[in-house]
């Protein structure tokens, strides 16, 4: 038998991460990341941008996990990052870059809270926040295409963050 919302065995969970957006601004995305937010026990999301996006599409796509996720929309992502860094979160970025380390591989350190950093959805990560970083991940991709979707990314990181927390 499926199972459904009702008649799930899910234990409700919350993990010291917080999610980060580096103008992340197409709706649809942003009301997935709180699906995503919600669905691996994320403790708050950090929209930052000028563009953020919080209309009817979003709404729609996030399913009503805008009212249970805890979020912020801040202007200055270096900011919020230095703030997190004197709190003594680890700052992991996903992002491909020459030094960037495959996620598979990481050890996250379970006794500290983490901040995962995700980029635009069209330039990334810049070298700023790059450089803020005590981690910089991918997901090793075996096809052709060299990147994949913000949201599907923050799919395959938080999972394996989230299970290394358990």
């Amino acid at each position: 038998m499926q199972l459904t919302h009702y008649n799930s065995s899910f234990t409700q969970r919350s993990f010291p991460v917080t999610l980060i957006t580096d103008n992340v601004s197409n709706a649809l995305n942003i009301g997935s990341l709180f699906r995503v937010a919600d669905a691996f026990g994320v403790q708050q999301l950090i929209l930052c941008g000028s563009h953020v996006s919080m209309g009817r599409k979003m709404t729609k796509t996030s399913r009503a996990t805008e009212k249970s996720v805890s979020y912020e929309i801040k202007e200055d992502v270096i900011e919020v990052i230095r703030d997190l860094k004197d709190k003594n979160y680890q700052i992991i970025v996903l992002e491909i870059t020459s030094k960037s380390k495959p996620l598979h591989q990481l050890t996250f350190e379970t006794d500290a809270p983490l901040a995962l950093v995700v980029g635009d959805e069209n330039f990334g990560i810049t070298n700023d926040i790059l450089n803020t970083a005590d981690e910089v991940i991918h997901i090793e991709m075996f096809g052709q295409n060299s990147s994949m979707n913000v949201v599907q990314a923050t799919n395959i990181a938080l999972y394996e963050i989230t299970r290394q927390f358990l």
